[in-house]
């Protein structure tokens, strides 16, 4: 095997690696590996680097990235055995992206502000994509993103032409007006009826949020992990008072969340 032990590794020792883990003699399960088996790994190691930046923990942010890095390696060796593209081509193809949507470094173009940074990253994205119409944008958001994520980024991009409430009242008014078909659905017993309405719900309160500054999927996170926290809080006072949680009726329970809740707000000022 042609390789050099080093105490400091490069980005071509990478590529170099993978080539030997993908070759006649590496590993097994490398070798048996396509871009859909994998496909779950780069999603999880890109959140896992997420993880760490809202955790600023810049070691495991190093680490992170680098598992991200070794997906992209890893994805473009693989199209290289095919006769696809190359790690080489990945890189010559985001070089020449920043170098067309930066024309204000790299070009003639003046900007006074990042607003029209991003107005005119914008407008060469969609010349680029040949987006010619409104709706092609709106097709143009990823379907693999978090559904909050491109519901938001879907709603953003069609107030870009105007398709937007003027105040956030009327935003709340849709929000409600969605749950009240909700609640329709259910007296109906429409089973159909009330996976749809539920999407609008959802879509809807995505769209308040984003209205609100709040950025949707941060926003359910942040409530996820307070939910867990005051569940904990919750499964602690019961143990202490030798109460078993799957033996309360729920009106026990809610009475100890209620009580976890306001424990919460005493030690550490958080409201609701």
């Amino acid at each position: 095997m042609n390789f050099v032990f080093k105490d400091h590794y490069g980005m071509d020792d990478l590529l170099r690696i993978m080539e030997i883990l993908r070759g006649e003699g590496g590993c097994v399960w490398d070798r048996e590996q396509d871009h859909h088996t994998i496909r779950n790994n780069f999603i999880e190691e890109t959140y896992e680097a997420v993880e760490a930046i809202d955790r600023e923990d810049t070691d495991l942010l190093r680490e992170e990235l680098g598992d991200v890095l070794l997906q992209v390696v890893f994805h473009a060796r693989m199209e290289e055995e095919a006769g696809g593209f190359s790690f080489s081509d990945v890189c010559d193809g985001i070089c020449k992206k920043l170098v067309y949507r930066h024309p204000h470094v790299f070009g003639d173009v003046t900007v006074e502000n990042s607003g029209q940074v991003l107005d005119n990253w914008d407008k060469l994205k969609k010349a680029e994509k040949h987006q010619q119409t409104a709706a092609s944008t709106l097709e143009g958001v990823s379907k693999a993103l978090p559904a909050l994520v491109r519901a938001a980024k879907v709603q953003k991009r069609a107030g870009k032409v105007g398709f937007e409430y003027p105040a956030l009242a009327d935003a709340l008014g849709d929000l409600r007006s969605e749950i009240a078909e909700l609640e329709e659905a259910l007296a109906k017993e429409d089973g159909d009826g009330v996976f749809e309405e539920m999407g609008d719900v959802l879509f809807s309160a995505a769209n308040v949020s984003r209205l609100l500054k709040a950025d949707p999927e941060e926003a359910l996170t942040r409530s996820t992990e307070k939910f867990i926290r005051r569940f904990h809080r919750m499964e602690q006072a019961a143990i202490s008072n030798d109460i078993e949680l799957s033996e309360c009726t729920i009106d026990e329970l809610n009475d100890l969340w209620r009580e976890a809740k306001k424990a919460e707000k005493i030690i550490g000022g958080i409201t609701t």
